[in-house]
């Protein structure tokens, strides 16, 4: 009887692939190309902004005794300064020189429709309406208390309440959704890496038969089961590589840019993320694994394993049905199948508060699904080591003749 060597095999398969530069290009390029998507942002929005001041005319005294916008702490761009006129001709005659690049007009209805008019002669930097807007506020609100004034400037906190009072959400919430959706394009990202991995690794073994040696030592069982685990825990180093990154640009972004609210974020939708992708995640790898025991060739088992991922990613083909029929047949189906579930289940418990009994139903049979990837592949792949050239057909691993070593 040979002695379990599971955790040898783990040891190996996730010490090779750590190691490997892919990998750490891999887990580098993701914070890196955030940054780089950041420093676009910052420079376009840098080419498109406009230091010249702007002109308004008030003749209705709308604003009182006007101040200008004080310049908030961190404020990459100061706000434009909007200079006063007494008429429409004197501020036509700074745009012409070149002193404003454009002027506001506030008509004599404006209580009643907030209308105003900008002019110019050609295109204002993409913040003069808004920096005017701010003033425009800033002006409008400066002489009630601070508090009052600073809740008008921040206008309403809609909060929506399902009828039981047991679930509700708030524009600061927009984590909550967008977690689910991030979270399940990193899984399928990190799976398709460390998948492949556990794939060509056995297509390669396979090949070059090292597997005749390997399985003097060890069952095929467990020779799976490593590598699996190995590989599981090479994507879960991925993924907690890439949320540390996510943390500390979180705390840094307060100190660079500044932020009106911070979001938040639920703990139990974290834990239920977990819940989810971590069993879903065996099931993947396994089967990716099967796939190696059973193709002949590396470009044949790359070819098939698109079909794992993509049932993985239709819940969010259906946003809308989530969004707004959370409760409805699809989305508790696509919550309960094990293939979609692991995405589904978190962005549904985004909107609603999902019955407690749903979540271990699908948490188990996703555990249940995990555990069969998991014999299968064993079972394939003791049918299929030494097999060179020959592709092992799915119903053999069910026949009598598949239990025979």
């Amino acid at each position: 009887m040979k002695m379990n060597k599971t955790w040898l095999v783990f040891r190996n398969e996730y010490a090779t692939h750590v190691k490997k530069k892919g990998f750490i290009f891999g887990i580098l390029s993701m914070p890196l190309f955030v940054v780089l998507m950041v420093l676009v942002g910052f420079v376009s929005v840098w080419l498109e902004h406009n230091p010249a001041p702007v002109g308004f005319i008030d003749l209705n005294h709308v604003m009182g005794n006007v101040q200008q916008v004080p310049l908030k702490k961190k404020q990459p761009f100061p706000p434009v300064h909007s200079l006063p006129f007494e008429d429409e001709s004197s501020a036509e005659q700074a745009l012409r020189d070149g002193s404003i690049q454009a002027y506001f007009l506030l008509t004599d209805n404006y209580f009643n429709s907030g209308e105003v008019i900008m002019v110019t002669t050609e295109k204002t930097g993409a913040n003069a309406e808004h920096d005017f807007g701010d003033f425009l506020v800033h002006n409008l609100v400066k002489d009630q208390p601070p508090v009052l004034a600073e809740r008008l400037r921040e206008g309403p906190n809609l909060i929506i309440r399902s009828l039981d009072g047991a679930r509700e959400m708030a524009a600061d919430d927009w984590v909550s959704i967008l977690m689910p959706i991030l979270a399940g394009v990193l899984f399928v990202i990190a799976v398709n890496i460390s998948g492949n991995y556990l794939l060509q690794a056995v297509v390669a073994e396979k090949e070059n038969r090292t597997m005749e040696i390997i399985v003097t030592s060890i069952s095929p069982g467990q020779l799976m089961a490593g590598k699996v685990l190995g590989n599981l825990l090479v994507g879960l180093t991925q993924l907690f590589t890439w949320f540390i990154f996510a943390i500390i640009a979180l705390k840094l972004l307060p100190t660079v840019f500044p932020v009106k609210f911070t979001p938040r974020v639920d703990p139990a939708g974290i834990l239920l993320i977990a819940a989810t992708f971590l069993p879903a995640f065996v099931m993947v790898a396994a089967f990716m694994g099967a796939i190696g025991a059973t193709a002949t060739d590396p470009r044949e088992a790359q070819q098939i394993t698109g079909w794992f991922t993509i049932p993985i990613v239709i819940p969010l083909w259906f946003t809308n049905v989530f969004m707004f029929n959370p409760n409805g047949a699809l989305s508790v189906a696509m919550s309960l199948f094990p293939v979609t579930a692991p995405i589904a289940l978190p962005f549904r418990a985004a909107f609603t508060t999902v019955p407690q009994w749903q979540i271990i139903l699908s948490i188990t049979l996703l555990c249940l699904l995990a555990a069969f990837a998991l014999w299968l592949s064993g079972r394939i792949f003791r049918l299929g080591m030494l097999r060179y050239g020959k592709r092992v057909r799915l119903r053999e691993a069910f026949s009598k003749s598949g239990s025979k070593p």
